[in-house]
């Protein structure tokens, strides 16, 4: 999903329950300014910050997860040949294998995929 479609339905969605920033921020423990940035589209939220402010917007964690492209609702028939990571969001090959997961495993393996890339990137650069 492009930034600015996930940052659009996060702002409606918290204009719609409604809470201001700074209540949102209080529910979910994220600065209003780091909150308002996601809305603006300067900013593409974490596996982290989207797991901290689904509730507080009514969202169950997946659905965002799904809207971020994290997560894929549908399997596919990427092989894994084609699974190369790019742009930010989660390959359809992992996406397509994470769908296959209990909610608590996907839980697990997005909160430690940011760790792994930035291993990967890091060795990349030697």
């Amino acid at each position: 999903m492009e930034i600015r479609n996930l940052s659009k339905i996060i702002k409606q969605q918290r204009i719609m329950i409604p809470l201001t920033l700074q209540e949102l921020s209080a529910k979910s423990g994220v600065s209003p300014s780091h909150l308002g940035r996601i809305e603006r589209g300067e900013r593409f939220p974490s596996a982290y910050i989207l797991r901290k402010i689904a509730s507080p917007l009514g969202f169950k964690e997946n659905e965002l997860f799904i809207l971020a492209g994290y997560l894929s609702t549908q399997p596919s028939d990427i092989t894994e040949a084609d699974a190369v990571h790019s742009g930010g969001i989660l390959d359809p090959y992992v996406a397509k294998v994470l769908s296959q997961e209990t909610v608590e495993m996907q839980r697990i393996i997005v909160g430690i995929l940011p760790i792994l890339k930035s291993i990967a990137r890091s060795m990349s650069n030697k």
